[in-house]
């Protein structure tokens, strides 16, 4: 997330690096960056999240074609959840108000939303590695367990939100 953050901040231009001599700019443009890193990391999981939907699918049309139907209800239960939190994901709140407002924000809770954050990576990480553990049941149901364990982190993160806003 920190590469991320350092390879937006590098792209200035001069009127930017100007700018930034302001008292208060800095800090306020630091947190946009941080704003949009968080955002593009955001987006980046979400789309890993819908390759994994789309893998299901392709699972779904395979286990009807082979008459595996029991897996099928699964499968459903997992692209379901999987949806659900690649949206939450894609559409999560930010860590703090746009503009002057974030001169409010207390840094170590804003920390805190950062962690949750890249975190979610992990998350993402161990449902690709949990679908990848072969075809059928146990896959689906240990996919499963790991959407609904990000799905929990997720709400973690909203709660510290709540108490930010």
């Amino acid at each position: 997330m920190d590469r991320i953050h350092d390879a937006a901040g590098s792209g200035q231009n001069a009127l930017e690096r100007l700018m930034n001599v302001l008292p208060g700019f800095q800090g306020y443009r630091d947190k946009e960056l941080r704003r949009d890193t968080d955002r593009i990391l955001r987006d980046h999981l979400a789309a890993r999240l819908d390759l994994l939907k789309k893998a299901l699918n392709e699972g779904a049309a395979a286990a009807t074609r082979g008459g595996g139907l029991e897996a099928i209800n699964d499968i459903e239960t997992a692209r379901k959840r999987l949806d659900r939190v690649s949206n939450r994901i894609r559409y999560a709140d930010r860590g703090y108000a746009p503009l002057f407002a974030v001169l409010k924000i207390d840094e170590a809770a804003l920390a805190r939303v950062y962690a949750f954050d890249a975190a979610l990576i992990d998350g993402v990480d161990a449902i690709a590695r949990a679908g990848g553990g072969g075809e059928g049941g146990p896959a689906v149901k240990a996919m499963i367990a790991e959407i609904d364990a990000l799905d929990a982190r997720l709400s973690d993160r909203e709660s510290v939100l709540r108490g930010i806003q």
